[in-house]
């Protein structure tokens, strides 16, 4: 039996899987390893006593491919966004946070007034906007922070 372990965080995190299913988890914390299993948790000084329990380990780098497209009609989000539309009447590029959401996000970086002031916000709901005066969507964090800056000079 060879039992792989994903490195989860680099250095400090792993999990330990045979054959695809996950059978324990390995942490560092400082100069020993906590073990969790089905034996339940226990700290351990090195690999060779993780080996007595598990057998031989493959010690493989988990590869995460990143997606990277988190933007709506070229304006930032703040997550993977699902169900891009564009309200033309008042141009903003709408998302949900998933795909059966029903909650409407603004992709990019706004200011919006509330009672106290403007403040900054990124992504923020539909029905925010709806409800309080706004200035954007800006693409740029800089270009929301050189409008804010405007808006409290007022």
């Amino acid at each position: 039996m060879t039992v792989r372990a994903k490195e989860i965080l680099d250095g400090k995190f792993w999990i330990l899987e045979d054959q695809g299913v996950k059978i324990a988890t390995l942490s560092l914390s400082d100069d020993r390893y906590i073990l969790s299993d089905t034996n339940g948790t226990r700290f351990v000084k090195n690999a060779k006593q993780i080996e007595k329990s598990f057998g031989k380990i493959d010690w493989a780098k988990l590869e995460i491919t990143e997606v990277t497209n988190k933007e709506v009609h070229g304006f930032d989000t703040s997550c993977i966004p699902h169900n891009p539309l564009f309200d033309v009447k008042n141009k903003l590029p709408l998302f949900t946070k998933s795909p059966k959401s029903k909650s409407l996000y603004c992709a990019g970086y706004f200011i919006i007034r509330f009672e106290k002031g403007w403040v900054k916000s990124f992504c923020p709901k539909l029905i925010t906007l709806e409800r309080y005066e706004y200035k954007g969507p800006f693409k740029t964090n800089l270009e929301m922070r050189t409008e804010l800056s405007k808006a409290n000079a007022k």
